[in-house]
């Protein structure tokens, strides 16, 4: 995979444009499958059926571009969360501007319908509340603490 050139484009355009964006992960929110200014995401225009554990790119009205995991669809929105986060977003239709379709970490490349990246997508759902409820323990230990 190699890097998307922006130069002053909205990635929603260069999608339009080439029919894929390639980038850098930056943050941690989807940690433990993609880490932090190590793997390269590729986005492809997303069709107006996206699914459960699908990983749309989208944007906030702040403008700020996001990669999480849908965890439900409503109606009108979705519920997204980041792996390595318990907070739900809910996500309007028209804020998703793209989906992952292939992650590489190391010179690997992993697609969304691969059988390990299947396995790893059932065990964050199944792990969840264990995440949810160790994030609530840290929280009430930093109060007891005063931190």
């Amino acid at each position: 995979m190699e890097h998307c050139s922006m130069e002053d484009k909205k990635i929603e355009d260069i999608i339009k444009e080439k029919g894929f964006y390639v980038a850098t992960v930056v943050g941690d929110s989807m940690m433990p499958m993609l880490h932090n200014k190590k793997d390269l995401v590729k986005i492809v225009p997303a069709d107006s059926n996206l699914k459960e554990n699908d990983i749309p790119l989208y944007k906030r009205p702040t403008g700020e571009y996001v990669l999480h995991r849908i965890i439900a669809v409503k109606r009108k929105y979705y519920i997204i969360c980041g792996d390595n986060r318990t907070h739900k977003e809910k996500v309007p239709f028209d804020w998703i501007v793209g989906v992952l379709e292939e992650f590489e970490r190391n010179g690997a490349t992993y697609k969304t319908d691969n059988a390990e990246y299947l396995n790893y997508v059932d065990k964050m759902r199944k792990t969840f509340w264990k995440r949810k409820l160790k994030n609530i323990v840290i929280k009430i230990k930093r109060k007891i603490r005063g931190k």
